[in-house]
């Protein structure tokens, strides 16, 4: 009777395991150096400057909490964050709304498709001071193609850009319109990640386009849904660069449309003033991470993962 024999596995020996790991750092050290350097170091410095008070030839000196307890007082810090919200209520929900409806059509079978996609996503690869700088073009109140054609039928087009009323609208327009092809591309890969099968059982039923849409592709969709709502609920919170390159630093409207990061822009680089910049960038930081993490916490609701 043969002896039953046990299959022996070979093991790592502990100096072969050192070798392998020591390696594994190896290939992974230049990203972990990257991020060390030019992400949790400038977090980790701004947090620092936050507390600190900036003078000339870039001399400072520790102020405590003075920098947070000025903020209570800025109206203009309040008036910011009025402005950033009522561009997120207007972008976030509208954008991804829109988004939607674009990727469903062209995820059907039409002709030219190809060309469609390649229109809509041509704003993302475009430079945002170009996309500020020919709107800004179209907005113009006296050469404008905009106000041109309401002229056409006896309408006086409006100042867009520079009437505090309407300048922060006219700046969502532009920022929706530059966005839907981002969003427009991953919905698309979510769409198509949808099984077939769904859709022709719900055939069989008799449901018909919209019941479909509705209880078939949207819940299915939400996870997607969810990934680019956090991502632009975190891009709208840093606008910048369209409010810089559409509304002048001396435009009447300036008050009215500019953003939080517009105003940490002012303090760091036109005022000099680099500890209250810093301090409103860790307020900005706090309040992203806290929405995020509300985010995580609300998608268990909605969510469909299965």
């Amino acid at each position: 009777m043969q002896e039953n024999r046990k299959l022996k596995i070979p093991t790592l020996t502990k100096t072969r395991k050192r070798s392998d790991y020591f390696w594994a750092y190896c290939m992974i050290a230049p990203t972990m150096l990257g991020l060390f350097i030019f992400y949790l170091w400038p977090i980790i410095q701004t947090f620092y400057f936050s507390f600190t008070e900036w003078g000339a030839f870039g001399q400072y000196a520790w102020a405590g909490l003075s920098n947070y307890k000025r903020m209570l007082h800025d109206s203009n810090l309040l008036q910011s964050f009025k402005n950033t919200g009522i561009y997120i209520i207007f972008t976030v929900p509208i954008g991804i709304f829109l988004s939607i409806i674009v990727a469903v059509l062209l995820n059907q079978k039409i002709k030219g498709k190809s060309v469609y996609r390649t229109l809509y996503f041509l704003p993302v690869i475009t430079m945002p001071a170009a996309i500020a700088m020919v709107w800004k073009w179209l907005y113009n109140s006296d050469y404008g193609l905009l106000n041109y054609l309401l002229s056409i039928f006896g309408i006086k087009g409006p100042q867009w850009v520079s009437d505090p009323k309407i300048a922060l609208y006219s700046v969502i327009v532009v920022a929706i319109w530059s966005g839907i092809g981002y969003n427009m591309v991953i919905f698309l890969s979510g769409l198509q990640g949808i099984p077939k099968t769904y859709y022709e059982a719900a055939e069989i039923d008799g449901a018909g386009p919209i019941k479909v849409f509705f209880k078939i592709t949207l819940p299915l969709l939400t996870p997607v849904i969810f990934f680019v709502t956090v991502m632009s609920l975190i891009g709208a919170f840093q606008v910048f660069d369209l409010i810089f390159m559409m509304i002048g630093t001396g435009s009447p409207a300036l008050e009215h449309t500019q953003s939080i990061v517009y105003l940490f822009y002012q303090h760091a680089f036109v005022l000099n003033d680099k500890g209250y910049a810093a301090a409103i960038a860790v307020l900005l930081l706090f309040i992203i991470l806290i929405i995020t993490a509300i985010q995580m916490v609300l998608q268990k609701k909605w969510v469909h993962y299965d």
